[in-house]
């Protein structure tokens, strides 16, 4: 692992180390960074703790306005459709 647990490709960290990065590709490996998250992380829980370590130090970052729009916007996870949503506790399919 080249980061850490909320951070495991260290995208970024590397994002804030790239000069002239504009909002746009921070935002591409905002996205990025959320889809590598480990199965069970989730991005609404971890998005503070990256804020703390990188944008209070640079507020002025285009990752921190990224960051701060993601703590803002993000929801729980919604119920899945299709068979997956429908299924029971016990894993039955609720029929």
């Amino acid at each position: 692992m080249k980061g850490d647990a909320n951070d495991p490709k260290a995208l970024i960290r590397e994002a804030y180390r790239i000069d002239g990065i504009t909002e746009a590709e921070c935002r591409s490996i905002f996205m990025d960074w959320a889809l590598s998250l480990p199965d069970g992380v989730e991005a609404r829980d971890v998005i503070p703790e990256l804020a703390r370590r990188h944008a209070e130090a640079d507020p002025d970052h285009p990752m921190s306005l990224v960051l701060r729009e993601g703590a803002a916007t993000a929801r729980p996870p919604a119920r899945r459709g299709g068979w997956r949503g429908r299924r029971g506790r016990s894993g039955e399919d609720g029929r």
